[in-house]
């Protein structure tokens, strides 16, 4: 890595550096060094280092023209930069010195945006409206026309909350696979009553998948609840505080319902050897809470219908589960929050839900190194100490954090989102219909034969889908009933039904009946 290391920073990382934010490296740095144009991808992140001639004037001005034209944005680093002495008095200088420039009207555009204050300026005259985020390297909402700056706001997000989602080619090629259309075209080949019953269960299977992330067992009423909650969810409404409390309230144990958004500094971590704390994640200050979930708020109305569903769905979902507003039931929310996005965008089928947390389960690594990707960049620029509270030791930040939670690289959770998304599709949910459909066929065929109680005709078809078709030596007490004959006959039919599907189901519902 010693070659990406080599040259100057320019751009954002040349920002952080000359004007001492405290701030993570962006995602995506840049270096001007001797020799070819090149790019070095190590653990996540990219060095784009550019020939000798791409090195721009070594001050605020220059380094904010050189990342418009050249990186993904990270308004971050530039609601820091705008903050510092004297930003606002260049980059009015700026403007007037190019008012026609499309690089001076996206920065005026997102120094008004991001500080809230107005410049001493005239609005642009005659000219072509430009982009604020370039989509070539951007993923992008739709766009909102500034008539002052002459620019089109195509941004993720409002000035309080915005993260960046880079236009990776791995997200390109997502989003080249049309996932909405494939799981229609599955949906409308299925007969109604399967796809019911197949969904009926999918409910059941997500919520104990979202409670297993967690460790824990989605039992009783609070599975009951979790379900109608994502049954009702393309009626929710996220962005109103109130409903937020009722699912809460709806989902944990109720000596943990919340009356409203925390007002204590909580973190995420495990307790080792020694009763020692190992802290994963320290979330925001209680004081800075209500503020960024009036933020995310804002963002997630700001999105709705505006961009890639899935995209929608990762930054609603993640900024959520950072902020963690309340002690108890923030990842289940949070997961819940990916099937309200989607269904209230049309991503998802009516009526039908895609078992995201299944696939989570199976790849819990990806899962924690995914959150880890934004947990562990913050981590430096939180100053902290233990502190004695009434409950005993607790963590107390000591520096301002809020600004790490409202603008970071969102990339990594939009791409893990998606190729879960895709493996739900692709495999929980056709591998349900596919199961309902044999489990139908054979029980049918084995009633044809012998006309047992559902109950027990239910048990004997799951017992033998489990095994091949065949009836386990253990188990051939339990239906002591059949003769040996029949029991050729049973398993023979149901060996035919597979063999006219062409496989096996391996769904999860074999252990359950549909």
């Amino acid at each position: 890595m010693a070659m990406a290391e080599e040259g100057t920073p320019v751009g954002q990382a040349a920002l952080i550096s000359m004007l001492g934010l405290h701030l993570p490296t962006p995602t995506v740095a840049s270096r001007v060094a001797p020799g070819a144009r090149k790019t070095v991808v190590k653990d996540g992140r990219t060095v784009e280092r550019y020939p000798q001639g791409y090195m721009p004037e070594d001050n605020l001005i220059g380094h904010l023209r050189f990342a418009l034209r050249y990186e993904p944005v990270d308004l971050g680093v530039f609601a820091a930069a705008f903050r510092t002495p004297g930003a606002a008095d260049n980059i009015e200088a700026w403007i007037r010195a190019e008012p026609t420039g499309a690089y001076a009207r996206r920065a005026w555009f997102l120094y008004e945006w991001l500080t809230g204050e107005r410049l001493g300026i005239p609005d642009a005259g005659t000219v072509g409206y430009v982009d604020v985020l370039d989509p070539g390297l951007h993923a992008t909402a739709r766009g909102i026309p500034s008539r002052r700056h002459k620019v089109t706001d195509n941004i993720l997000g409002r000035p309080g909350f915005a993260p960046l989602v880079r236009r990776t080619q791995r997200l390109v090629d997502f989003q080249a696979e049309n996932l909405a259309a494939e799981a229609r075209v599955v949906v409308a080949g299925c007969d109604p009553a399967v796809l019911a019953r197949a969904v009926s269960y999918l409910y059941t299977k997500e919520t104990k998948s979202s409670f297993a992330i967690e460790g824990e067992t989605a039992t009783g009423n609070r599975a009951e609840r979790f379900v109608a909650a994502l049954r009702a969810a393309r009626t929710f409404e996220p962005t109103d505080p109130r409903s937020l409390v009722a699912l809460q309230n709806a989902i944990v144990d109720p000596r943990y319902a919340a009356s409203g958004f925390r007002d204590f500094q909580i973190f995420v971590g495990e307790t080792v050897g020694g009763y020692r704390e190992i802290v994963h994640f320290i979330c925001p200050r209680p004081k800075d809470v209500s503020p960024l979930m009036s933020d995310w708020a804002q963002m997630t109305e700001r999105i709705k219908g505006a961009t890639d569903p899935v995209v929608a769905a990762a930054l609603s979902a993640f900024g959520f589960v950072f902020i963690h507003p309340f002690e108890d039931g923030n990842g289940r929310i949070h997961r819940f929050l990916i099937h309200q996005v989607l269904t209230a965008e049309g991503f998802t089928p009516p009526d039908v839900l895609f078992p995201v947390s299944a696939a989570i389960v199976r790849d819990r690594q990806a899962y924690d190194a995914t959150l880890e990707s934004f947990s562990k960049t913050i981590a430096p620029f939180i100053e902290w100490h233990w502190a004695e509270g009434p409950d005993g030791p607790e963590i107390a930040v000591d520096n301002d954090t809020a600004h790490l939670y409202r603008y970071f690289d969102a990339t990594p959770l939009v791409e893990f989102l998606y190729a879960k998304v895709t493996e739900t599709i692709r495999k929980d949910f056709r591998e349900e219909l596919d199961f309902v459909t044999v489990y139908d066929a054979a029980l049918s065929a084995v009633k044809y034969i012998v006309d047992m109680p559902d109950r027990r005709a239910s048990l004997f078809v799951r017992l033998c889908l489990q095994n091949g078709g065949r009836l386990a030596k253990a188990r051939r007490d339990t239906f002591k009933e059949i003769t040996d004959g029949e029991l050729t006959a049973l398993q023979d039919a149901i060996q035919g039904v597979l063999a006219e599907r062409g496989d096996t189901p391996t769904s999860g519902t074999q252990a359950e009946t549909p």
